[in-house]
């Protein structure tokens, strides 16, 4: 058995109805999957993930938290659904089936995931028609976003070929459920040992409260943000047991460029300047933006290498102001860096994890039912938020994955909502994809996919103002100068070499005896003359003033054709290579350009 955590059970007693507690993905692969084929796969490979073979057992009166127990019972059926998508196939009827498979619990009775194999996605843009989707969610009291990355790297491959995977040492054996009696036992050893721990707890929480104060004098400015201080928004009352659910792709190199131009910056800062600023105006247009700054919970990893694929949770909490109440989009990204590094800077003087671990003195029984009054008695409104909403970024592979030979395409996640927090945006990094995917319910965010679209076009204003600084432009500039240069040294040094290759194969005549004329476009133009008249035959950089022909190219699309990525008669098709002259002799010239090797 496995005892659940204190922070693995806050989950469990956090469900009710409306409020499930799992998390989810969306995965959309490319081309057609049989069903069968999927099944088998996940068949094979599922003792890679123990937890997905174990349920739970509670302990007998809440006198203390369940524990992880083999399922004697255990049927891949029950956890596996199949499905065609509605007519016409398109996003608007995949997003509808996902934040409805979002929107119900899991039953407690058998291991807590499902997951949902979606045929037919027939009209979604840049999605070939028939591709299929998988639709999964696990409790979150078993993975937090970090194992779930993990989980997703054992079930995914690196390449079409499908990967071979050992099979178990043993067949799955489940150990017998203990019964009611062995679970008072257990609780007993563990009730009997638990008060040696706190001691060292309530140590390591003295020093942490020291190192916290001590690193109040390091950041005078920015202080962390307390529990129960965010302002009252709409995003916080009692949540609806229906899901809304959609998402925003992005391109993580055009984001890590904004944060290469603000120097100072990461990926997770730029990533909430969007967030917050497509809060503020979705606040702004319902006459419901408060004047303090919204407060966002960002989750932190304090999970090791060594605990990659263990089940449960190994995260703690920074409460972040994320700086609504600034206008400018620039000046919102710095205030949301100072608070930031602020956050990170107590967070690295406490010891997170410890504190953490003060959550396995709480009565489970106690707990459980404390949130059972608090969702039934709708307590949320009677108190400000903890925070307002919260927002992960779990960063994933950044090279295509394959599912049964099947390359995803995109990958998005869900996450759970809550009575008093009502908005939850994970974020999650693919193969040069950023998705934000908004969860909330239908009585708090009915228009979602509005807010959906706004975090796609501040991503395009921070983008537009951050480019139009002046010192970005000038570093632009000296880069697009940098590149020029070397991309007119390029194109001399393939010149060069063709002169080299002439020398070196002096005996070997080319297909020509005319004299030609190359005219390279560009922020270095080039001229150059192949003199194939002389003797020895030669190719210089100048003008003549007699031709057979002229060839005028840009270049890049020169450096294209040396390397061998296009030929003289495709540029020509294309406008990409322009001839003045007699035609015929330009079509000899291509035979010479064919007999030199390519860059």
């Amino acid at each position: 058995m496995q005892q659940l955590s204190g922070l693995d059970a806050s989950f469990i007693y956090l469900e009710t109805p409306s409020a499930p507690m799992h998390i989810g993905a969306l995965s959309v692969l490319e081309g057609s999957l049989q069903f069968d084929d999927f099944r088998t796969l996940l068949r094979d490979r599922i003792h890679l993930v123990e937890s997905l073979r174990q349920r739970l057992v509670m302990v007998p009166l809440g006198l203390d938290r369940p524990y992880w127990v083999d399922d004697p019972d255990f049927n891949l059926d029950r956890h596996l659904q199949h499905i065609a998508l509605p007519r016409p196939g398109g996003w608007r009827q995949l997003r509808a089936i996902t934040a409805r498979f979002f929107s119900q619990t899991l039953d407690r009775s058998r291991p807590l995931w499902e997951m949902l194999f979606v045929e037919g996605l027939d009209t979604i843009p840049q999605v070939p028609p028939g591709s299929t989707a998988v639709i999964s969610k696990i409790h979150h009291s078993a993975i937090d976003g970090m194992s779930g990355a993990d989980i997703m790297g054992l079930l995914f491959d690196m390449s079409p070929k499908i990967r071979q995977v050992d099979a178990p040492a043993r067949a799955f054996a489940p150990r017998p459920v203990p019964n009611g009696l062995q679970m008072l036992q257990e609780t007993g050893k563990m009730v009997a040992t638990r008060p040696l721990k706190l001691p060292g707890l309530l140590w390591e929480t003295v020093k942490s409260a020291a190192k916290a104060r001590a690193a109040g004098g390091e950041v005078q400015e920015e202080r962390p943000v307390l529990p129960f201080t965010a302002p009252r928004t709409l995003l916080n009352k009692p949540v609806s047991s229906n899901r809304v659910w959609n998402t925003a792709l992005l391109s993580l190199d055009r984001v890590k460029a904004l944060k290469h131009h603000i120097k100072g910056t990461t990926v997770n800062d730029v990533m909430l300047a969007i967030c917050a600023g497509a809060l503020r105006r979705y606040l702004l247009e319902k006459n419901a933006l408060p004047d303090q700054p919204l407060v966002a919970m960002v989750p932190v990893s304090t999970r090791s290498s060594a605990e990659k694929n263990a089940m449960g949770n190994q995260v703690s909490m920074m409460f972040l102001q994320i700086a609504t109440h600034i206008a400018d989009p620039i000046a919102r990204l710095h205030k949301i860096h100072k608070n930031a590094q602020a956050g990170k800077t107590y967070q690295n003087a406490v010891n997170a994890r410890k504190l953490t671990e003060l959550s396995e003195f709480v009565p489970f029984g106690l707990a459980g039912s404390a949130a059972r009054l608090y969702s039934r008695s709708q307590m949320s409104d009677m108190h400000r938020p903890i925070f307002n909403l919260v927002i992960t970024n779990v960063p994933g592979p950044q090279i295509p994955l394959y599912l049964a030979g099947k390359r995803l395409l995109a990958h998005m996640g869900c996450a759970p909502i809550f009575d008093g927090m009502g908005l939850m945006i994970p974020i999650f990094s693919y193969n040069g994809v950023i998705s934000l995917s908004p969860t909330s319910s239908d009585n708090i965010m009915p228009d979602i996919d509005r807010f959906a679209r706004y975090l796609r076009e501040e991503a395009n204003t921070l983008e537009a103002a951050i480019m139009a600084l002046p010192e970005v432009q000038e570093r632009l500039a000296a880069e697009a100068r940098a590149k020029a240069k070397e991309t007119g040294s390029q194109v001399g040094r393939v010149f060069a070499a063709m002169q080299a290759y002439l020398e070196k194969s002096a005996e070997q005549k080319l297909p020509s005896s005319d004299v030609f004329q190359f005219a390279v476009t560009g922020t270095q133009a080039q001229r150059w003359v192949f003199d194939l008249a002389a003797s020895p035959q030669r190719i210089y950089e100048g003008e003549v003033d007699e031709a057979a022909c002229t060839l005028t190219m840009a270049d890049g699309h020169f450096m294209q054709m040396a390397r061998g990525k296009l030929d003289g008669n495709s540029a020509f098709m294309q406008g990409k290579l322009k001839v003045g002259g007699d035609i015929n002799k330009a079509i000899s010239f291509g035979k010479v350009l064919a007999a030199f090797p390519k860059a």
